[in-house]
């Protein structure tokens, strides 16, 4: 099977599985309907189009930089009446990162990561009001292999300032989230109801998600590589850049 790897990072995302009307929650993690919507709106795909090639796609995230909850305020007015709508409370997290991945049959994944490169729509993190800061796509992004394990050996994508702000606290590398769909053979840790069968707006619908939890080690961090980098002949040791 084929593997295809996101990179979610922005300044808010959003990524609700059961808030409606004048509560809008997020969960922890992109949800798996967030992911394939993307999905689907870099490929064209009409909201009413049949999503069960991209529902059978096995789904997992990496929590490399978990970020900070915050709330906001949403108020909205009728265009043409003027009717102002009941005032809504939105969630977000903020400078989170994750790395989001889906696992499928080479021709699929393959047609998603030529979408991504040149989307039909604006991808966003959950809510139209949150753009991604870096390309979604990164070195390494299409590959081969379980999708566990691949999202285990995918380089560390945290911030520079949030590895930074690790060293100061002399911890220098963290313990990852791992959240993979889970067999349906097996038990589940727990369960959302973010499985995508229609976007429709007038009738969306979605089934229920078993997720299975692990854990990854972050890879160690020297936080004098970036110095080595910028002045090679200026620290002792040989050069990065040497051959």
């Amino acid at each position: 099977m084929t593997v295809l790897l996101l990179r979610l990072a922005g300044p808010l995302q959003a990524w609700g599985s059961a808030g409606r009307f004048v509560r809008r929650t997020t969960e922890n993690a992109p949800t798996k309907s967030g992911v394939l919507g993307l999905l689907a709106a870099a490929q064209g795909r009409p909201r009413g189009a049949d999503l069960s090639d991209l529902a059978a796609l096995r789904f997992g995230v990496r929590i490399d930089q978990p970020g900070t909850r915050v709330r906001d305020f949403h108020k909205a007015q009728h265009a043409e009446s003027g009717r102002v709508m009941p005032l809504s409370e939105r969630y977000y997290l903020a400078d989170a990162v994750f790395v989001a991945g889906v696992e499928g049959p080479e021709e699929l994944i393959g047609q998603l990561h030529q979408a991504l490169e040149a989307p039909r729509f604006l991808p966003y993190l959950g809510r139209r009001s949150c753009p991604p800061a870096q390309p979604l796509l990164f070195d390494g992004s299409l590959t081969e292999g379980p999708l566990e394990d691949t999202l285990r050996a995918v380089p560390w994508q945290a911030s520079r300032w949030y590895i930074r702000q690790l060293d100061r606290t002399g911890t220098g590398h963290e313990q990852l989230d791992l959240l993979m769909d889970c067999p349906t053979d097996e038990i589940p840790d727990f369960s959302l109801r973010d499985t995508p069968v229609t976007f429709d707006p007038r009738h969306r619908q979605y089934t229920m998600r078993g997720v299975r939890t692990g854990h990854v080690n972050a890879p160690a961090h020297d936080p004098t590589a970036h110095l080595r980098l910028a002045a090679p002949n200026s620290l002792p040791g040989p050069s990065p850049y040497a051959s």
